[in-house]
């Protein structure tokens, strides 16, 4: 199999040379990259350049001498802090020198935070007493099983031309080819990111979807990663050596994925690591082992405050058949280790952590239903739309990736055109501790209700399908905002732009939840009065099964009526008496121009601003009034002239 050139197009290789004074590190460089030993050599050398066919990866190598003076410690920790890749040299006839490894020169790159591999190197072989003649792996293991930053460990002459160019070409190759990231050195096996990479890479060969690659698909994965095809002999053979050594690698159809994992296996253990590199970077991958970032197309969500990103019914669609193939029994119940199986191929599962861990309601046998599991994906894609498109590549969209998004219109024109085109709704969810917020948020995923009280310390989503009459579905997306959390969300000017409607929770029990719940109406309405972000609001009556305190129900017509929007609406979690409120927020976002509150501030600034646009009318009537009546006078002066 044929190597890349210049993989990752990487203009160069800074390679920094250091170790104890007297280990022979100008003498290395020297003869390096003269080819010859050198009689007298400078103290300190200038930065020496290999052009960049000296090896076949063809990328040119810098190399920089640095002196082990404490007067210099200033200068070669910079030199090192830039380095892509570090030689640190010990003398062989100079035992002290490689104790000095690990009690000083290694922890000194941990210090510096030196985060590249380290290639150590035995320098003047030729100087070492025959009588002192020990193995290098037996020596250096202990130090390689304390430092795992040490990539490999090599013994040269510069006076005998011994291992000179192997030394710059490990190190070269330690960069261009890590090891770190694919395989691990202490179990010997690959490392579970380039596990679920190659995984991506075998299904996406795999054109027949019948779990192995045939003569005809490997070939074709030859040529895509290679350029070059492989010879009918040449097949038999590759598949000849996995069923030698794993009879499960090979079936009737070809090879199979765990004779693909172990072929790249095979290849790291005897060092080829460029070729499992050249793979991976031939189907997007970076040294992280992710895509890369020229993969995502980050100027299709380009978007203002007030715009958010959705699905398309393209992106839908796959994902609909991604759910029927993880779903094998058609129960329409996808179990979390089925859902752990949609991302394998990913370098993780996403949905693990919060905001998504816990955010779609579970089935009774704790899966995800189709809508729960497209309601994850519609959330991630609001929240973080470069994630939710790298994921969709991982798991093999086959598509151009800018066309599984699209950016919705703004908000703000909603609101001008009295109507939401959006099929993703998002709620900011307010109201004091103990409101009913949470209970609200359960219902919505089907969870039962609890007497318990936990309160919400951190922001939490919940996102489900609400179904409208004639059959239409809309995504609702619920963000509970915990009572103390809302000062420093809209300490932010932009706060609301995300948000299609608002939703005030409180205790219609409580007199004190009552009034904290029209506070924080009058700062979020008044905030969207102050920033252009307007949001539509409704405010709701929880706990309804309890007696209402006294004046409750003229308290709230009063405040709806002031502020312009509609009464509470009273709902019990307990008693799972919800009146329709999921469908009435869906509604009311979808209207975004009506149940926008009011302040006193807000309609006195109206006020003004309609007599100031009043005056400016009646200015320019009066100064036409002028002109036409200026106008007419010279006509009938000069007609007056004119019959004189």
């Amino acid at each position: 199999m044929a190597k890349s050139s210049n993989p990752e197009g990487k203009a160069g290789v800074r390679i920094v040379v250091a170790g104890d004074r007297g280990t022979g590190k100008s003498s290395l460089i020297v003869t390096a990259a003269a080819e010859t030993f050198p009689t007298n050599v400078s103290r300190l050398l200038p930065p020496t350049r290999l052009p960049e066919d000296f090896y076949p990866d063809r990328v040119p190598i810098t190399i920089i001498d640095t002196s082990s003076n404490p007067e210099d410690r200033g200068k070669l920790a910079e030199e090192l802090k830039r380095a892509d890749a570090v030689v640190l040299t010990y003398a062989c006839d100079q035992p002290e020198t490689l104790n000095r490894l690990s009690t000083f020169w290694l922890p000194e790159l941990r210090q510096l935070e030196v985060k590249v591999p380290v290639i150590v190197v035995g320098c003047k072989l030729d100087l070492r007493d025959d009588h002192q003649q020990v193995s290098l792996e037996q020596v250096m293991s202990p130090i390689m099983q304390q430092f795992r930053e040490i990539e490999t460990c090599i013994e040269c002459s510069a006076y005998k031309h011994i291992q000179i160019p192997e030394v710059f070409y490990y190190a070269q190759k330690a960069v261009l080819h890590p090891t770190g990231p694919l395989f691990d050195q202490e179990t010997q096996t690959l490392k579970p990111q380039c596990v679920r990479a190659l995984k991506r890479i075998f299904i996406l060969c795999d054109h027949d979807r019948d779990g192995a690659l045939s003569d005809a698909e490997l070939n074709n994965f030859q040529v895509k990663c290679f350029n070059a095809p492989l010879q009918p002999s040449e097949i038999v053979g590759v598949k000849r050596v996995v069923q030698d050594k794993l009879i499960e690698g090979v079936n009737d159809r070809g090879l199979t994925l765990t004779g693909f994992l172990f072929l790249h296996a095979l290849f790291i253990e005897k060092g080829r690591l460029e070729t499992t590199w050249t793979v991976l970077r031939k189907f997007g991958y970076n040294n992280d082992i992710k895509l890369s970032d020229d993969l995502i197309p980050y100027a299709s969500f380009k978007r203002a405050p007030d715009q958010s990103v959705e699905l398309t019914n393209e992106a839908i669609e796959f994902l609909k058949g991604v759910y029927e193939l993880f779903d094998s029994d058609l129960d329409n119940n996808l179990r979390p280790i089925e859902v752990e199986d949609v991302f394998s191929t990913a370098p993780e599962n996403p949905w693990n952590d919060a905001p998504y861990k816990d955010a779609a309601g579970r089935t009774a046998l704790g899966g995800l239903s189709l809508d729960a599991f497209l309601s994850e994906w519609a959330l991630m894609t609001l929240l973080d739309p470069a994630r939710s498109l790298e994921n969709l590549i991982y798991i093999g969209y086959p598509g151009d990736p800018s066309s599984a998004i699209r950016v919705t219109r703004r908000r703000r024109l909603d609101r001008k055109k009295q109507q939401s085109e959006r099929t993703v709704l998002h709620c900011f969810v307010f109201g004091p501790a103990n409101a009913g917020k949470s209970a609200l948020i359960n219902s919505f995923l089907g969870r039962p209700y609890s007497d318990s009280y936990s309160p919400t310390t951190d922001e939490q989503y919940a996102v489900n399908v609400a179904e409208l009459p004639g059959g239409i579905k809309k995504t609702l997306v619920l963000r509970e905002i915990p009572e103390d959390g809302v000062a420093k969300l809209l300490s932010s000017k932009e706060s609301l732009a995300a948000c299609d409607i608002a939703v005030f929770v409180y205790d219609s029990s409580d007199e004190s939840s009552w009034k904290r719940t029209t506070e924080l109406l009058m700062d979020v309405a008044g905030h969207g009065e102050d920033t252009g972000y307007e949001v539509p609001c409704l405010i709701v009556a929880a706990k309804d099964d309890l007696d209402s305190f006294p004046m409750a129900i003229q308290n709230s017509t009063r405040v709806s009526q002031d502020m312009g929007i509609e009464a509470p609406i009273p709902i019990s979690s307990k008693l799972s008496d919800f009146n329709n409120i999921f469908r009435r927020i869906v509604n009311a976002a979808e209207h975004p121009h009506l149940s926008i509150p009011e302040t006193e501030a807000g309609r006195s600034r109206k006020q003004y601003h309609r007599l100031i646009n009043r005056s400016l009318m009646f200015v320019s009537v009066g100064a036409a009034v002028a002109i036409v009546g200026f106008a007419a006078y010279r006509i009938y002066a000069a007609r007056k002239n004119a019959s004189s």
